[in-house]
């Protein structure tokens, strides 16, 4: 009876989600949620606040990973073996070869991973329990925006750039659901790394006013009454907020070890678009239209590039911030610990502080660290790259007019 009930009442929460306006992890993922079942890569349903996999929509993923990979291998095999697709020039082929095999790669490593990523998802919906409604609110504002902005943008943008390129029909769905599923994945991650942010900073926010509670009333330690009263009960708290960190530090490290080989293929993708991206549009190379305006082109081009760098540096940021958030936590426990006498309270913020040092939760993939170093190395060693290629370009020319001089 009391199941029912609870079915009841989170079918009804489903159902009256609001825009920006989240109350729990369902009404907060529930943008990206619906995104990922509409291109199929979400076989679960969320029964009595419990995920769960069903046969049709596991069988549909498969299909339809299936169709993807082959067609995939097609367009490869169509581009450097029999050649039907040519393009224009060697940077193209090289950016289409990147695109293809790493889209490919990541909607693989997507299916494969479905067991563990529902695993995850629980724990991370178990975890925000303990949020409040004011929390989930202010994290709808961002993760509602940028799930639905982005999707549509990316439908927008593709849509208006298939009208002026003539592809074949198959290839534009084709590429448009590679784009998706990049989407949809990336958008996934960083909405985790924000509710655990969340959670750790409501961590730290307890334990601040635990601080606060232990400095107020320390000239009352001495007292035997307290000492047996609420003695016991900071030390229930305390006990309470370092397993909640525990946990935390687990599904943090599931985080990283599930999206790991994910996040690797979209920091590569991602540098490969911007290099290419950029270099397309400082020497103003149309790629399938030889006749097609130079605004028109730069002005796709940097939409693109608009896309691509939001993507990656919001992701950062997200990584950035979660780790510092956690760090702090540290902070916080090493000043409570300065500031109080009783040994007992002492001794538990000590275990605590040795669980911070040993638990390093910072967001990785395969030991690269994702934060803002990573976002100055991209934008580094694209820089680099873009002055090899205009050397390359100038001394190329350069030898061409030589050449010319020679034969006149």
């Amino acid at each position: 009876m009391l199941l029912k009930f609870r079915r009841c009442i989170d079918c009804k929460m489903w159902k009256k989600w609001q825009l920006f306006h989240a109350t729990d992890f369902q009404s907060l993922m529930h943008p990206c949620f619906t995104f990922c079942r509409i291109l199929g890569i979400f076989p679960y349903r969320i029964n009595a606040s419990t995920f769960e996999t069903t046969k049709p929509r596991c069988i549909l993923t498969t299909v339809i990973t299936s169709i993807f990979c082959i067609y995939e291998l097609g367009v490869l095999y169509r581009i450097n073996i029999i050649g039907t697709i040519k393009l224009v020039s060697i940077a193209l082929t090289f950016e289409r070869n990147c695109f293809f095999t790493l889209s490919g790669f990541i909607a693989i490593v997507t299916y494969i991973f479905n067991g563990p990523r529902m695993h995850l998802l629980q724990n991370v919906m178990e975890i925000s329990l303990r949020l409040s409604p004011d929390s989930f609110r202010k994290l709808s504002k961002l993760i509602h925006a940028k799930d639905i902005f982005g999707f549509f943008f990316l439908i927008g943008q593709s849509a208006f750039y298939y009208s002026i390129l003539q592809f074949d029909y198959m290839d534009k769905i084709f590429i448009l659901y590679m784009n998706l599923i990049i989407l949809q994945m990336d958008m996934l991650y960083i909405n985790c790394v924000c509710i655990l942010k969340a959670c750790f900073k409501e961590i730290n926010d307890n334990l601040m006013n635990l601080g606060q509670v232990v400095v107020n009333n320390e000239p009352h330690l001495l007292r035997r009454i307290y000492h047996e009263q609420r003695n016991p009960f900071l030390l229930m708290k305390l006990k309470a907020l370092r397993k909640q960190h525990l946990i935390i530090s687990d599904s943090v490290q599931m985080l990283n070890t599930i999206f790991s080989l994910q996040l690797l293929a979209t920091i590569v993708i991602t540098f490969a678009e911007l290099t290419f991206l950029l270099y397309f549009y400082i020497f103003h190379w149309t790629i399938f239209l030889k006749e097609l305006d130079h605004d028109l082109f730069d002005w796709l081009v940097l939409t693109s590039l608009m896309y691509q760098s939001t993507k990656i540096a919001l992701m950062g940021w997200a990584c950035d911030t979660g780790k510092d958030e956690a760090m702090r936590i540290g902070t916080t426990v090493h000043e409570i610990l300065n500031n109080t006498i009783d040994e007992q309270i002492k001794d538990e913020l000590q275990l605590f502080s040795l669980q911070v040092l040993q638990r390093e939760n910072t967001f990785s993939a395969k030991g690269v660290t994702v934060d803002a170093t990573l976002l100055v190395a991209i934008v580094s060693n694209i820089t680099t790259y873009l002055l090899i290629l205009i050397q390359f370009l100038i001394a190329d020319q350069v030898c061409n007019k030589k050449v010319t001089n020679n034969i006149t």
